[in-house]
């Protein structure tokens, strides 16, 4: 004996599962947060600010959740709410400009370092990088430039901590022995 099966509550319940992908708010936000974040920080200098512009347009798309009608395209709302409330704090912001009669020079380096050696030398730094093996280059960078531990260089490459000490030992052995750095001494 067969039990009896209702399929137009079947079929409403697979209709409302494919309007709306996310039936709640929060499941909406769970699985598109890192997503947005990211649209956020590319709206804004600063990461604590891009969570903050994330959560106000959250606010307001949290506010018209029952309004809108498509939430296939949620993403699209929350976007525009993104680039509007971002363009109404920079509408809003308090401009210091002050009349003068001389532009202030800036002040100059506390080491009184010039800055377009400074940034010689890091363009410097970055070619010779770029002259290491790739494991070894994917090692400085994650040790020196990511500023990561060497337990955690190793377990994000894959490799033992044993090899991350030797391939970056080498690795800096040849960035000193590299002409175009002048490190060798």
């Amino acid at each position: 004996m067969t039990a009896p099966v209702c399929t137009s509550a079947s079929n409403a319940a697979t209709a409302v599962a494919q309007t709306f992908p996310y039936p709640s708010f929060s499941s909406y936000v769970k699985a598109r947060r890192p997503v947005l974040l990211r649209t956020a920080r590319s709206l804004t200098a600063n990461p604590s600010d891009a969570e903050d512009l994330l959560q106000t347009a959250l606010t307001k798309t949290y506010a018209a959740w029952e309004r809108i009608e498509d939430h296939r395209a949620l993403d699209g709302y929350v976007r525009r709410a993104l680039v509007n409330t971002r363009t109404s704090q920079w509408r809003k912001r308090k401009v210091d400009e002050f009349v003068c009669d001389e532009v202030p020079e800036p002040d100059p380096e506390p080491d009184g370092e010039d800055q377009a050696e400074r940034q010689a030398l890091r363009d410097a730094m970055w070619r010779a990088v770029m002259k290491l093996p790739a494991r070894q280059r994917a090692m400085i960078v994650l040790r020196y430039y990511e500023d990561l531990s060497e337990a955690r260089t190793a377990e994000v490459l894959g490799v033992s901590v044993g090899t991350v000490k030797s391939a970056v030992s080498r690795a800096i052995g040849k960035l000193r022995e590299d002409p175009e750095l002048g490190l060798d001494r």
